[in-house]
């Protein structure tokens, strides 16, 4: 009998997730944030999402902070990908938050989800599970009622193709 019931292939895959997670700075096992260091934001990596990050900033820039995006370093199952927003802009009747737009880089349609909020909400916290075709950034936009455009990045690998 095996010393070690776990078979081989899921033994490396552990061993993988632990190693990155350890290397992200979160508690072994558990989920992890990696985000662009510094000003290095991801690079617009085609024509069809820099013209759906234009339509969702309305040719304003979109600038880094108030917004995070929480999601696994390491998504063994493309099909099913965790992922939790926050913001801590202003939820009030004269500055709020309108929308949360969800980028997805590499999935076959890019803009995956928009959430329309409301002040009535009094904070932003979403959470949901999305489908991820590879290893590919995902960006997640606030926009507000001003106009102004916050975000943040985490770039995802994906080990199993959710998207057919």
């Amino acid at each position: 009998m095996p010393l070690d019931p776990t078979p081989r292939r899921g033994f490396i895959k552990q061993g993988v997730a632990l190693g990155l997670a350890a290397a992200s700075g979160s508690a072994l096992g558990l989920p992890a944030r990696l985000l662009a260091q510094g000003p290095d934001d991801p690079e617009v990596p085609n024509e069809e999402v820099a013209r759906i990050l234009r339509e969702i900033s309305g040719g304003r820039p979109i600038q880094r902070g108030h917004v995070s995006l929480d999601m696994p370093v390491v998504a063994e199952d493309g099909r099913v990908v965790p992922v939790v927003i926050e913001a801590d802009l202003p939820m009030t009747a004269d500055e709020h938050v309108r929308a949360v737009h969800l980028v997805v880089d590499h999935n076959p349609d890019a803009h995956l989800a928009a959430f329309e909020l409301s002040p009535a909400m009094g904070r932003v916290y979403l959470q949901t599970r999305i489908k991820m075709k590879r290893t590919t950034w995902v960006r997640a936009i606030a926009v507000t009622s001003k106009g102004d455009a916050w975000a943040d990045y985490a770039k995802v690998s994906v080990s199993l193709n959710g998207c057919g």
